[in-house]
């Protein structure tokens, strides 16, 4: 007999349909997987069979042949146990026929007992569910909870495969799961590693940082080791604004398919922060492999990528931030064919001004050749530099800031003003895909970025001075309207083109 049961394949972060088709024959005992099976789908033969027969149920010993359809589309990971294990239960008349199994998706890894295990991309499968008007989901339910984030599909819980029989034959029915809809909202407050209270001096790094969290926009810090750079930029996710439902459900797919989803936590709702090491490789910070998945830059999606130690990443790894920081997404091409990830993030990167890090530095003298600290400023490109909004300098911090017992800002004091100028932005992009300045093309600049005529001098005069090219004219404007937005002004200032340049390096790039 022939049966056919729904499950679901990953294609970068997207779901795509899977037919599990199942025939039982007469003939000699054999089970066979077809449909470009990975190693983890072929395995699960033995898997299915341990799982039937701890489940209370016969397995056939017939010629069974398990088709995935489409045939042409590569078929990863252990979700096929369980429609596989249905589709053989079906075909044997071991589920009652009047059960259609049209309308249902199938979706979990089985034990050797039959109880299901948790399963990487639940939450982008489920999605697809909703877009094929798929009404019913039989997900493990320890992924229940991320399951039910997606509205408008009817999500079951499943522990066993027992369970889930007894519920295809009417003897005990599963109570479909209800999402908390207030899940975001009645999320607890986010404990950040480290707060701007504990760091002294600095205030011009902190009002840089503040700018660069307020509009999403690109810093670098740089400054001689020992001077708070490190711990500047591991405070800033304690001043990011909130992330919005959909910017959250954005997040939580792309960790849910890379399989570092935590158990306790369906739902992302802080803003990711990614360190990665200089040593990483090409593939880790963008993604790919011969399996592609997504990397540092997509998992630092709506939140910060922090590159400590800028000039020892190697270049062409360097190199490759180039067009996701202009396109916001990452493509990866690859013979199986060509995967899109998102990759929208706040870069925040730190360097020393040489390899000895005391050039420019009042108090200890520079060890470095002019040929060395050339080369090894050389070491990032123009047109990175190009693509970074805010440039500041980290100078040493003395003993009198450093022995202040006064009390200074904390990191929820700035946090507010940062949402409150997020706010204003998300309001202004209304109707358009946009949430901060920072996202802004030269079309939205022209629309948003209207300026006083003291300050259309100031720039003038700035292009002229610095040589910006037209890539650095729209980016002072864009952090002009961010510094504007802080100061609740409706058009930009002067004095908000004059921080928005102060922020360029000294020398034009």
């Amino acid at each position: 007999m022939l049966s056919k049961v729904r499950s679901c394949a990953i294609i970068g972060l997207e779901g795509a349909l899977v037919e599990v088709e199942v025939d039982l024959s007469a003939g000699l005992a054999a089970f066979m997987i077809v449909g470009l099976p990975d190693a983890a789908v072929n395995e699960a033969k033995e898997r299915v069979k341990s799982a039937i027969k701890n489940s209370g149920c016969v397995f056939p010993y017939k010629r069974i042949t398990v088709n995935l359809a489409p045939a042409d589309l590569r078929k990863a990971g252990p979700a096929y146990d369980l429609p596989i294990a249905i589709g053989i239960l079906y075909a044997a008349e071991q589920i009652n026929l009047d059960v259609t199994l049209e309308d249902a998706l199938f979706l979990g890894e089985l034990s050797l007992d039959g109880s299901l295990r948790h399963t990487n991309g639940i939450l982008p499968m489920v999605a697809l569910a909703r877009e094929k008007h798929i009404s019913s989901v039989f997900v493990p339910a320890i992924d229940a909870v991320e399951a039910a984030l997606v509205e408008g599909v009817t999500v079951y819980p499943v522990k066993t495969l027992a369970q889930l029989l007894a519920h295809l034959n009417g003897e005990r029915a599963l109570e479909p799961y209800v999402c908390d809809p207030t899940i975001l909202d009645n999320a607890q407050e986010p404990v950040y590693g480290q707060d701007m209270a504990a760091i002294r001096g600095q205030e011009h790094v902190k009002r840089a940082l503040e700018v660069a969290a307020s509009g999403g926009h690109n810093i670098l810090l740089s400054g001689p080791p020992g001077s708070g750079k490190t711990l500047l930029a591991r405070a800033t996710p304690s001043i990011l604004p909130r992330m919005l439902i959909e910017e959250a459900l954005d997040v939580t797919k792309i960790y849910s398919v890379s399989g570092i989803l935590p158990a306790d936590m369906p739902l992302i709702v802080q803003r990711p922060f990614r360190a990665p090491h200089h040593t990483i490789s090409h593939a880790g910070l963008v993604g790919g492999g011969r399996m592609p998945r997504p990397g540092e830059i997509s998992l630092a999606h709506r939140g910060v990528l922090f590159l400590d130690e800028l000039p020892e990443f190697g270049q062409n790894v360097l190199e490759v931030l180039r067009q996701p920081l202009e396109d916001k997404i990452v493509t990866i091409s690859r013979a199986q064919g060509t995967i899109t990830y998102p990759a929208n993030f706040m870069l925040v990167a730190a360097m020393n001004p040489c390899p000895c890090g005391y050039y420019g530095d009042p108090v200890r003298e520079c060890s470095c050749s002019i040929t060395a600290i050339s080369r090894y400023q050389k070491r990032i490109s123009g047109p990175l530099l190009d693509r970074m909004d805010i440039h500041v300098e980290v100078p040493r911090v003395d003993y009198e800031k450093l022995a202040d017992k006064r009390n200074i800002e904390n990191s929820a004091i700035i946090r507010a003003r940062v949402q409150e100028a997020r706010e204003r932005q998300i309001q202004r992009f209304a109707g358009t895909k946009l949430t901060c300045n920072a996202e802004m093309g030269p079309a939205e600049v022209r629309q948003f970025c209207s300026v006083e005529a003291s300050a259309e001098k100031l720039l003038k005069t700035a292009m002229q001075q610095l040589h910006l090219s037209a890539r650095a004219f729209h980016r002072v404007l864009k952090l002009a309207r961010t510094i504007a937005d802080l100061a609740a002004s409706e058009t930009i200032g002067a004095n908000h083109v004059a921080e928005a340049i102060q922020y360029r390096p000294k020398i034009g790039h």
